[in-house]
């Protein structure tokens, strides 16, 4: 056991996809005034398509998708046939709990959502040298107050437990407990996601989405 409170551990260069499926109502609510419910629903499956091509180019040994629980079936077993990625369901409980139980899976591995198209495979490999390197944690900080990429050698609750997940309180609560856990963490560049209308304009404009076929290194 470190001073930190970490438990040393070899990562197992595996990368974490949390994701839903894409049904109309149910994803990026807050773009349906813009985009209509089918529309809002439509972008995310784009934005999923291109986290996952991001995932895989970053060469990671292994890729598990966690899908939310109620999300089984053909959608998901689509995505796994055509991506060649593990499944796995994220259980119950909040976004933290969530987190949890799936770095505690896998000591070393590194966790993003699939609504940030401006992650690149080079961040995804950055966050999994800081680990290699010795951080107890690693961090991508969102422009909206919140991560969009978090990893940790060996995962602890006490990091998630009493954030309030969706505020734009999410990094600054989780840097607290970080800190109160005696841990090393680095955090890597800023990178924003889409969840705002402001969001969809600036992603038109980044034209993003138009290259997710060949995502850059």
């Amino acid at each position: 056991m470190s001073s930190r409170g970490a438990t040393p551990a070899r990562p197992e260069r595996t990368l974490i996809v949390f994701a839903r499926a894409p049904a109309p109502g149910r994803v990026k609510t807050r773009l349906v005034p813009l985009l209509g419910a089918a529309g809002a629903a439509r972008l995310y499956a784009q934005l999923l398509d291109r986290t996952l091509r991001t995932a895989l180019a970053a060469g990671f040994e292994h890729v598990e998708l966690c899908c939310a629980s109620r999300d089984k079936g053909d959608y998901f077993n689509k995505i796994q046939k055509n991506f060649g990625v593990q499944l796995r369901a994220q259980g119950s409980g909040n976004l933290g709990e969530r987190m949890y139980r799936a770095l505690r899976r896998h000591p070393g591995a590194v966790l993003i959502g699939s609504d940030c198209p401006a992650l690149r495979p080079a961040d995804l490999r950055a966050a999994a040298k800081a680990l290699r390197a010795g951080a107890d944690a690693v961090l991508s900080p969102a422009e909206d107050g919140g991560y969009a990429l978090i990893g940790m050698r060996s995962a602890s609750r006490a990091a998630f437990q009493g954030v309030r997940w969706g505020s734009p309180q999410v990094l600054a609560q989780t840097r607290a407990r970080l800190k109160r856990l005696r841990w090393k963490w680095k955090e890597l560049r800023t990178v924003w996601d889409v969840d705002r209308p402001e969001d969809v304009a600036r992603l038109r404009r980044s034209r993003l989405l138009e290259t997710r076929r060949r995502p850059p290194s």
